[in-house]
């Protein structure tokens, strides 16, 4: 396919540049075209000029304000969840009909995580992208729930502090309560509970990903390990340092435990435990969650771009 939709990225951090490279070296669907940040100094914007996109330092106002702005087709939003609810009204007045890709908690569109939902919001205006914990551990939620009932999911995602910049730790509520939501609506969870939790450890441990899953007692112990064993080759499909770090443990619990939410049930424990090792493409290889995200975000405008360039294909 030549022809490839022209995108713009908000935010010119460290996820921003991260994606800004994945685009350049893997984008089918979609090229860069305009790099939007509010630092003149940032690394990012200085890259994106040297790989010849179209930069600003003034914000999403000055992205308006490019020649080339009716030429974008999708935004990449990697600011923050406030910025995002702003930007995304902004540019919708003037070009109603563009996509937006967020990769904040805001989650004012409906939440995406490519393997388990990625194609059922091919149309929709504003995606979003749950969080990085999300992304990692909502596909093992998910995978749990078709083979049996899940009663409560609850993840434990432990990242390293270095690779928190500002915009994660500025949204920590944020991305609890969107992650919580996100297990139950996409993970398919009766009741869903996330923590992080933000290692100062040096050097740099990579990120590690904890999911347990309270289900029916006489839950098929087979069927969820390969349930589970085929999502970690899907994510594995555009996440490739993505794996478990051992087999998937179970413990039955014959006497009621007290569920918040859902009430006291016996059951089956699942638990599963998970790594995220980065690309490296930017970023340094231990900060696998920001890899997860920006990685999920291309998989999923991919998509999209792909049914708007040929959408009886799609």
């Amino acid at each position: 396919m030549s022809k490839k939709l022209k995108a713009a990225i908000i935010g010119s951090g460290n996820i921003g540049t991260d994606l800004m490279i994945k685009i350049l070296r893997h984008g089918r669907n979609i090229e860069m075209g305009a790099m939007v940040g509010i630092d003149p100094g940032s690394d990012g914007l200085a890259r994106a000029l040297r790989m010849g996109a179209a930069v600003t330092h003034e914000g999403v106002e000055g992205l308006t304000r490019m020649p080339d702005f009716a030429d974008i087709d999708i935004v990449f939003d990697a600011t923050s969840a406030s910025a995002h609810v702003k930007n995304d009204a902004f540019l919708r007045k003037l070009k109603p009909g563009i996509r937006m890709v967020d990769l904040t908690p805001a989650a004012i569109g409906p939440y995406c995580v490519p393997v388990v939902n990625g194609d059922t919001h091919l149309d929709a205006q504003n995606v979003n992208m749950v969080t990085c914990g999300g992304q990692a551990t909502i596909p093992m939620v998910a995978a749990v729930s078709r083979a049996a009932k899940v009663y409560y999911g609850e993840i434990i995602a432990s990242i390293s502090s270095k690779s928190a910049g500002p915009g994660t730790r500025a949204n920590i509520d944020e991305f609890t309560e969107t992650t919580s939501n996100a297990i139950e609506q996409v993970g398919g969870a009766q009741k869903g509970k996330a923590i992080i939790i933000l290692n100062p450890a040096e050097p740099p441990l990579i990120m590690r990903d904890t999911v347990y899953c309270l289900t029916e007692a006489n839950a098929d112990q087979d069927a969820i390990r390969k349930s589970v064993a085929d999502m970690v080759a899907g994510v594995q499909e555009y996440v490739p340092g993505y794996r478990l770090k051992q087999e998937v443990q179970f413990d039955r619990f014959d006497t009621p435990l007290n569920v918040p939410g859902v009430g006291k049930l016996p059951g089956l424990k699942v638990s599963v435990f998970l790594e995220v090792e980065g690309a490296a493409h930017y970023l340094p290889a231990y900060a696998g969650n920001l890899d997860i995200m920006t990685s999920a975000a291309l998989k999923t405008a991919e998509r999209m771009a792909g049914r708007i360039l040929s959408p009886v294909a799609a």
